[in-house]
């Protein structure tokens, strides 16, 4: 299958991670029928670029599609795609699975990315199951609790220091340099395994709008990539209006999209709680505008405030997500006051990753102590 630059359009054969002109690559749209099968890879054997190894799955995808309480509140149908429930509890197993099926197929002994977080601790489990070794590039912030959960499927932790921007191309540099097949936020195999949400989401029901927390812009193509496959096969009539959402203080795919720009730009000094996708420069930001402005889908922020409110009530339904994911319920409840989503409309919200990754900023009732002898009391 050919690789197809979103931006330029230029072409490739071999598969290359990043255009000359410096845009990420993707695969060309896959048409294809669904099979009767168990898994998310089964089901849609045809939509994806290479074979998955399924010996190599660590049981991710197919992920539940939870209706919510809140949707009442706010009257609309609202539906939560819980990926914290992952294998490394977060959605990034999905394209991490794809990328690793590519990478044992190559021949490769050895496959890395530049992450702090999620996606750090899903390469390394990955390549833990698939007998390789993992390069995991951070910076040098990276706290030693967070990195605790990377470190201990054996991989290579490695702090860097310098400027984390240009972090992400030197490793894609050196990884084919070295030998080191660098699987980071928007591998082409990544976005393409990230589609299986929006497949699943189809099987289940037909979303008018779906809410996805944007950082590097992997997950918002992927997403967008499955929808859009879905309809070129017939297999649903309607596209669902997609939005990207944002913290207010780290947005720059939507501050480019409200002023109406064709490029991002570096959005300095970033600060919001919602640190798995605070990206001041995202990699595939301009290939998410073009498709907010393609399709006319939309770009929301939320405030840190908004964002917590919103990890409250999720908490509330019993599901504990870090504040990154939270952002789409936040955003939901401006839109829906604002009018630019309507009542009694099906809206899903993607929860990308578990609240136990971010004990740090859990805000839960006072632990009540107590003497067994008054038990009774203090139960009541």
């Amino acid at each position: 299958m050919k690789l197809k630059c979103p931006i330029c359009g230029a072409e490739y054969d071999e598969p290359v991670q990043r255009c000359s002109c410096g845009e990420p690559v993707e695969f060309e749209i896959f048409k294809a029928e669904p099979y009767l099968g168990k898994t998310v890879w089964e089901r849609f054997w045809d939509f994806w670029p290479i074979e998955p190894a399924m010996e190599l799955s660590l049981g991710e995808g197919d992920t539940p599609l939870v209706k919510s309480r809140l949707g009442k509140e706010l009257g609309v149908k609202l539906y939560l795609k819980n990926e914290t429930v992952n294998p490394t509890w977060s959605f990034k197993d999905r394209g991490t699975f794809l990328a690793v099926s590519y990478a044992v197929k190559a021949g490769y002994k050895a496959i890395g990315t530049v992450s702090t977080g999620n996606m750090a601790a899903s390469v390394a489990a990955y390549a833990a199951r698939a007998g390789l070794e993992a390069k995991i590039l951070v910076s040098e912030s990276a706290s030693d609790e967070k990195l605790k959960a990377v470190s201990v499927y054996g991989a290579d932790v490695i702090r860097v220091k310098g400027d984390y921007g240009r972090l992400y191309f030197e490793s894609l540099k050196l990884g084919e340099k070295l030998g080191i097949y660098f699987i980071n936020s928007d591998n082409p195999f990544r976005v393409e395994g990230y589609k299986g949400i929006a497949f699943e989401i189809a099987e289940e029901l037909t979303p008018d709008y779906v809410l996805i927390p944007t950082s590097s812009g992997g997950l918002f193509r992927g997403i967008a990539k499955g929808f859009i496959e879905l309809k070129e096969s017939g297999l649903i009539e309607e596209l669902p209006t997609l939005i990207a959402v944002q913290a207010e203080g780290c947005s720059p795919i939507c501050r480019a999209f409200g002023e109406g720009k064709e490029k991002i730009e570096r959005f300095e000094n970033p600060k919001t709680i919602a640190k798995a996708i605070a990206n001041s420069y995202p990699p595939s930001g301009n290939a998410v505008l073009k498709l907010l402005r393609e399709f006319g889908w939309e770009c929301a922020t939320v405030s840190d405030g908004e964002i917590l409110e919103a990890q409250r009530e999720l908490a509330g339904e019993g599901i504990f997500v870090q504040p990154a994911s939270a952002t789409g319920i936040a955003a939901l409840k401006k839109l829906v006051e604002s009018g630019e989503i309507e009542e009694r409309t099906k809206v899903v919200s993607i929860l990308t990753g578990s609240g136990l990754k971010t004990l740090s900023h859990a805000k839960g009732r006072n632990v009540k102590e107590c003497q067994l002898e008054s038990l009774e009391d203090c139960l009541r």
